[in-house]
Order: structure tokens, then sequence, then C-alpha cells
């Protein structure tokens, strides 16, 4: 496909909602892949959905946690998947198999987690109320130096190409620090004017170009660049490209993030599910998208190549982007809709092989008609390239294989699809309904106990193969033991609750008080309280027929 082609003129952004992806499960988080091809989704049961995004189709289901999934990550060829959930746990998946390669159980909740954008045996993990850990897969941990051993909010992200980790804190300090031995390279305080600061929320790195964005407490959404921070140096004051935000009704950001060309800038509400688009070089406001009224957003994320916007609230994934439009115009530069027929007046030559009447013009330079042409080498995409790259990565995962499912299998289809099941997975049939079944069949049932017991035996094959192949996982026999690390972190908080939780509360509330008048005063429907009313009148003819006695 020539994503050249798919570049509409002028405008890089999106403009209208494009649909809902039902996860089945309620929608949490999501990332894109490198090339925007596969889109993961955390969901509140712990599950992971990845979709296939050109065909907008579920591609696999992976059972990765228990508890809801908060966070998720990508590493640079799409072959792991990074999975982080509320009950303090950190996995790397298979994405090909669905395999568990490794936990790692922390003492805190994990806020946010990251692969290195280039090392894929790195990764950066956020938790509660600690400083930043850099990990690696065997299980080895650093920790990132603390501005102030009293700063515990810390937010961290590592830069475009994973060569510093810039990290922020509640007093509005941003360190960054060299990767290979976490020494400081630069920092700086962000100010709202005059001595005042205002805690960091999120740091968020564009795929092109230099710069970052900072959302901060204040509600301003900061653009700098990462080479006038690094010149700066320690306790630096590099100023902001653009100073971002909503002078209305000064909105309080949920999540922001770059375009994938790094043009434009989307932030989500956090009161409701409204997406703000800014254009980075001017600094203006092009686009505000509105969701439903009344829904919370929970995450957005832009498509690494297209002007494609994900965003998630109500446990569903929304999709925003432009309105495809035919322009004719464009493969022929005279052409002209018309409202009704017209007559059309033929030229003379208009439709012959060679026009007599065109004077022949002398050619200046010889053409060369037969000139050969390079059918081997196969250019890069440009979007999928790094700009210090020439090659495209061979080993990057695109799409996953999905094999169809055969309900009801043909004559010629091969005997080892329709084979008996092992006796092992078939479904024990308690006692009691063998005898019923017998009992039936004494008293003329029609169909035997035998019939019956293989056709609940091919209805369970049937459901367990169809659960097998969606949910990507291995069998019982095959499934090797996974290997889970404890990190221990000596100075992190063990009895604390993650956000995600805490903030479901208010909202059972609310649904609570929204069902009242639904409900009546007791708090039952109508049938159930006419049944208690009927059985309590009953238990008083009861005592009074008693009393009587």
């Amino acid at each position: 496909m020539n994503l050249e082609l798919l570049e509409s003129f002028g405008q890089n952004f999106p403009e209208d909602f494009d649909g809902n992806l039902d996860c089945v499960s309620i929608a949490i988080t999501c990332a894109f892949n490198r090339q925007g091809t596969l889109l993961a989704v955390g969901c509140n049961d712990g599950r992971i959905v990845i979709w296939d995004f050109l065909t907008r189709g579920i591609a696999k289901f992976v059972n990765a946690h228990v508890h809801p999934v908060c966070s998720l990550s990508w590493n640079r060829n799409g072959h792991k998947l990074l999975s982080a959930a509320t009950d303090n746990t950190v996995a790397i998946w298979d994405v090909l198999t669905g395999e568990n390669d490794k936990v790692f159980r922390f003492p805190s909740p994990v806020l946010k987690i990251q692969w290195h954008p280039r090392n894929s045996s790195q990764f950066l993990v956020c938790p509660l109320k600690h400083a930043a850990v850099l990990m690696t897969v065997k299980g080895d941990h650093k920790s990132v130096p603390l501005d102030d051993d009293s700063d515990l909010n810390i937010i961290a992200s590592f830069d475009r190409r994973g060569r510093y980790i810039y990290t922020g804190n509640a007093k509005g300090r941003i360190m960054a620090f060299h990767v290979e031995n976490l020494e400081q390279a630069a920092s700086f305080r962000v100010t709202t004017g005059g001595l005042n600061t205002t805690a960091i929320k999120s740091i968020e790195f564009a795929r092109r170009g230099e710069c970052f964005l900072v959302n901060s407490a204040d509600r301003i959404i900061r653009v700098y660049e990462s080479r006038e921070v690094l010149t700066c140096g320690k306790d630096g004051e590099p100023e902001p490209m653009q100073k971002l935000q909503d002078l209305v009704n000064k909105t309080l950001w949920k999540k922001c993030c770059f375009s994938g060309d790094g043009e434009y800038i989307v932030a989500g509400s956090a009161r409701q599910h409204s997406l703000y688009i800014w254009e980075k070089a001017v600094g203006n406001l092009v686009k505000i998208l509105h969701g439903t009224k009344g829904e919370l957003l929970l995450d957005v994320v832009w498509h690494p190549v297209r002007p494609i916007i994900a965003s998630i609230s109500s446990g569903l994934v929304s999709i925003w982007a432009q309105n495809q439009v035919e322009n004719w115009s464009a493969f022929a530069p005279d052409f002209k809709e018309l409202d009704e027929n017209v007559e059309y007046d033929e030229r003379e030559s208009e439709f012959d092989m060679e026009d007599e009447d065109k004077e022949k013009e002398e050619s200046k330079a010889p053409v060369e008609e037969f000139g050969e042409v390079d059918v081997d080498t196969v250019e890069p995409i440009q979007a999928f390239v790094s700009s210090d790259e020439d090659e495209e990565d061979e080993n990057a995962l695109l799409f996953l294989p999905v094999s169809p499912e055969v309900e009801e299998p043909e004559d010629g289809w091969p005997a080892e699809v329709i084979r008996a099941p092992p006796a092992a997975a078939l479904p024990r049939v308690p006692e009691d309904q063998g005898n019923g079944q017998a009992t039936d069949k004494k008293k003329g049932d029609a169909t035997p106990t035998g019939t019956g017991e293989k056709r609940t035996r091919q209805a369970h094959d049937a459901t367990d193969k169809k659960r097998g192949h969606s949910e990507g996982t291995p069998s019982a026999s095959k499934k090797k033991k996974v290997k889970t690390v404890d990190v221990d972190l000596p100075d992190a908080p063990p009895d604390e609750i993650h956000p995600l939780l805490n903030v479901k509360k208010p909202q059972e509330k609310t649904y609570s008080k929204r069902s009242k008048p639904q409900k009546s005063k007791s708090g039952k429907p109508e049938k159930s309280r006419h049944k208690d009313r009927s059985s309590r009148g009953g238990e008083e003819a009861n005592e009074n027929r008693d009393a009587a006695y």
C-alpha cells in the first residue's frame, strides 16, 4: 500500500466520528504498534484484545491478568507486548503465540510502563509514590535518581530514541538522565509566572522531530524542544515553543499526545469526552471533536502514520478520522461535475490516433522508449523509517495470522480436523444426569443416551475449539511455566491502592442516584414489592389463625 497516496492535501487531522470498536469487555487503555497496523486494548477483566486496525476486526484475545489492565506498550518490532495491571504486576507477552514470557511483581501499584524505543531488553516502570525504575527483561532494576527524596509523585518517559529518560515531579521540576549511567544531563523548572510551580502530570515525545510536551496541573500544555533543554544544562531556563490551553472552559487535560508526523497535538478533556487538536507550529486550535455527553475520557492515542485518533470512554474505543470525499479532479484536472446533460460538440480530430492538423514539433533530445526499469529494489516507506535509518525492519510484526473457523466441515474435509477429543478434555456427566437419561429412555424417550452424550461432547469440543482459537492460548500440555520475578523496592509504600480502583467509587454512587427514580422508595421493583406485600399478608393471616387456635 502506498501511504503517500493516502495523505490528503494540506490537512492531517481527523474531523468526524468513524465508528466504535467493541471489545466485549470494558476498555480502559489502548496502544498502537509502531506501524499502526495493530491496536492493543486493555480491559477491566484483565484481558488484552488485539485488533487488526486495517480490517477493524479482532485478531487475538490474550487472557493476560486477573485485575484491570492499566497500561500497555509495544516493543519496536511489535513481537512483544508489555502490560501492567492494578494488582501491581507487569507482564511480557509474545504477540504471535499469546504466551506469557515473564511476570514482574512490584510492591506498589504501577501507573505507567514503556518499552525502550530501540532496545527491547529494557523498559521503564513508574510505580505509585516511588522513583521511576529502569528494568531489564532478566529482572535487574535501577531506580532513576530523585531531585529530592520527598518528591514521590514521579512520572517518567524515554525520549524519541531512548538516549535519555525525562522525569517530572509534583514541584514542577523536569530532569533528563542518560540511560547508560543515569547521570543527570539537564534540568529545569516549569513555572506558572513568578516563583509559583505546578505539578507535572505527563511527558510525551513526538515520533518525528525533537519536540516533547509537558501536561501540568495548571491546565496548560507546554511544548519544548529537547535540544534546547539539553543545551541549557542543569538548572536551565528553556522557553516553551507553545503554550496550549482552553481559555474559555479552563479544561483539565486527561491525556495528551502528538500526531504521527509531530505537526499536531491532541488533548483529551478530563471532564467530558472532548478532544482538542492544535497545530504545533502556530499554536492555534484547529478542531474540537465532541463525543457523547456525560461520558468520561480514559485514554487517547494518535495513529502513528495516518490522521486517525482512538479514544476510550464508557468501555468503547471510538475512532475519529477524515471524511473520504471522492475528488475526481485529482485524476483529471479538467474534470467537471454536471447537474444535467449537456450537448457536446466533438472536434474533428479529437479521437484520431494522430492529429493531422497539429504541427510537428521538432524533438530537441531523443526520447528513450525502451529504458531499463528496476523491479527488484524495494524502496522503504518513509513513514515506517526513522530519520537515522535507511531500511525498514524486516522482522517487524505487521499483522497476525488468523485461521478460519470451520463449524460444519464438508465431506472432503480432512479427518484430522474432526477427530474425537481426548478423554481428559471431555466433560464429566454427573451420575444423577445419567440416571435421569436412563429413566427417560424407559419412559419411551426416542433419543438414546449414547447419541445424547455424543452431541454434548461435540458441542463442548466445538466451544473449546472456539475458545482456544479466539484466545490464542496454547493447550495445557504445551503451556510452559511462567517465571515470576519479585522486584524489591525498599522505599515503595506497600498498602497503596491504584488510582483506577479509587475512581470507580464515585461512579457507582452516581449510578445508584440515577437509578433511584426508576425504582420505588424501598429500592425494589414494583413486582417484587407486590410479592413482599402478598407474602407479608400471608404471614399475618397465619399469625391470626395461630392466635385464634
